[in-house]
């Protein structure tokens, strides 16, 4: 076996099986074998560095899923960058932002995503390399182009990179969040790649279906770990429910991810649908990134067995916690027991409580992080001894497992008495008539906020005012009043990222605005 074979990175992997597929799309069946891979991303450290990139700056790419992008991600981590993929949603104003915010040096983009970003790029403060993965452009040369220029040899001093994610942004402007470089040699330090192992048995025999946007922090990490492992990445375009069993049958995929809203998406299949793809070569079926009603969940293991697997984390990478079917249908409703890291849940005055009480969930023992150029903001992450959060509330049973309630900035204050929505969504996601839905807090005269939930109803089901009277009812059946909604409007669609994630704030922006802060 080969002296690398204990190294986690691409190219450990090349004298094993060079040839075998890393990357596989999963709609048109092209691929980047390991070898191809890793020459892609040596020509690509190389270019940085004649760039005068060293270990520490910083680039961005703004693509959409493609063949390229873990090449495009392990290229800037041989060369010991931090590294941003940015969502190819955005604006091209807030792009922009990004990509001055990062301090980024080189940017790479495609035809899907230059547009208006590229003309914008000369009103950035500092100049940058940018190139393009498709048709040369004014000010876009080829980045392929560029790399021929450059051999496929490892840089001899390859030291670890790491990934700089900008949070979502639901609380206003996204913030970088900056991991610590550890200045150890390449592939000696992946983190992400050891947990996914041990977790959830990721190697070289794993076929990984990732079906949502690379630029979100989950997919972008697990691909990498998967790439690591020398296992294959079938990397989805976009995610579309019926596509992703296809592809699940077509390549004997045998590690999945998900988040609660595709769940909500493959369950609403017909059921000749369905039934029509062999999904038996799944091993593990993880979802995370959003809580997750127990009825799916339930619904999940009952089509596919005790293969689903949770964990719950974040962009900021502060521990991770995880949890089997098994031990999950002991316990609904958790997310499980740390795996990385050692939680505490802290109270308002500061201490660390009991069993059973609610309070903010902090780990320990974890890599540290800052949220870049924000020093106040890393400061509030942080206590005493180093104990970090990101804001969520929960609470911890006598055996170690967590249990969410919501997030601290999702609370609703109505006449004084604090209310987490998750409770209510959970309950009315559940009423065969609601596809979707979001509870918020709305300015109220008299209570300063009320609860209120704003529906997506399932196709062919109208609004009207009786049906506004039997979701509060079937709420108040199963919850305090106090934590139900008032009022219920009706909408089309609900404001969510492509990984699912809910986009509160443009909620609560929009209603302020309207009914008076």
């Amino acid at each position: 076996m080969s002296s690398n074979a204990a190294l986690r990175y691409p190219g450990a992997h090349v004298a094993l099986h060079g040839a075998k597929p890393a990357v596989v799309m999963a709609e048109s069946g092209e691929s980047m074998s390991y070898a191809e891979l890793d020459a892609y991303a040596n020509r690509l450290a190389r270019l940085f560095r004649s760039l005068g990139l060293q270990p520490g700056a910083h680039v961005a790419f703004c693509v959409e899923n493609r063949l390229e992008c873990p090449a495009l991600q392990w290229g800037a981590h041989y060369a010991g960058l931090y590294y941003t993929f940015i969502s190819t949603r955005l604006t091209p104003g807030e792009a922009l932002y990004i990509v001055q915010d990062c301090d980024a040096a080189a940017l790479v983009l495609s035809d899907a995503s230059a547009g208006a970003l590229a003309a914008s790029l000369d009103k950035l403060e500092r100049p940058l390399a940018a190139f393009t993965l498709d048709r040369p452009q004014p000010g876009l040369p080829s980045l392929q182009e560029a790399m021929g220029a450059f051999d496929n040899a490892i840089l001899p001093d390859a030291v670890e990179g790491s990934e700089m994610l900008y949070s979502s942004g639901t609380t206003g402007r996204p913030k970088g969040v900056k991991p610590m470089l550890t200045g150890k040699p390449l592939g000696t330090t992946a983190i992400v790649a050891d947990l996914m192992q041990r977790a959830f048995g990721v190697g070289p025999e794993s076929l990984y279906l990732s079906p949502a946007p690379y630029y979100h922090a989950a997919p972008m990490k697990w691909a990498q770990g998967v790439t690591a492992l020398g296992g294959t990445v079938v990397l989805m375009e976009k995610f579309e429910a019926e596509g992703a069993l296809k592809a699940i049958e077509r390549y004997k995929v045998t590690h999945t991810q998900w988040v609660p809203t595709m769940f909500h998406r493959l369950l609403g299949l017909p059921e000749e649908v369905r039934r029509r793809y062999d999904t038996s070569s799944q091993k593990v079926a993880v979802h995370a990134a959003a809580p997750c009603p127990v009825q799916t969940k339930e619904a999940m293991i009952q089509w596919w067995g005790p293969v689903i697997f949770e964990y719950y984390s974040c962009t900021e990478g502060i521990g991770m916690t995880f949890t089997d079917s098994a031990a999950w249908a002991k316990r609904p409703g958790t997310v499980g027991r740390a795996l990385y890291g050692t939680l505490h849940i802290v109270g308002e005055d500061g201490g660390e409580l009991p069993v059973g009480a609610e309070g903010l969930v902090y780990f320990s023992g974890t890599q540290p992080f800052s949220y870049h150029k924000d020093p106040d903001k890393t400061r509030e992450a942080y206590m005493a001894g180093g104990w970090a959060t990101v804001g969520d509330i929960g609470k911890i049973d006598e055996d170690g497992f967590l249990y969410l309630t919501d997030r601290k900035s999702n609370m609703i204050i109505s006449g004084g008495v604090n209310v987490y929505p998750q409770e209510a969504e959970n309950v009315l996601i559940s009423h065969p008539k609601v596809f979707d839905v979001a509870v918020i807090g709305t300015p109220h005269h008299d209570l300063g906020e009320e609860v209120r939930a704003v529906v997506q109803l399932e196709p062919g089901v109208q609004p009207s005012d009786k049906l506004v009277e039997e979701l509060i009812a079937y709420c108040r059946q199963q919850l305090s009043p106090i934590k139900c909604p008032r009022k219920v409007d009706f909408r089309d669609a609900l404001p969510r990222e492509p990984n699912g994630k809910l986009l509160k704030r443009l909620l609560r922006d929009e209603y302020r605005a309207k009914l008076g802060a």
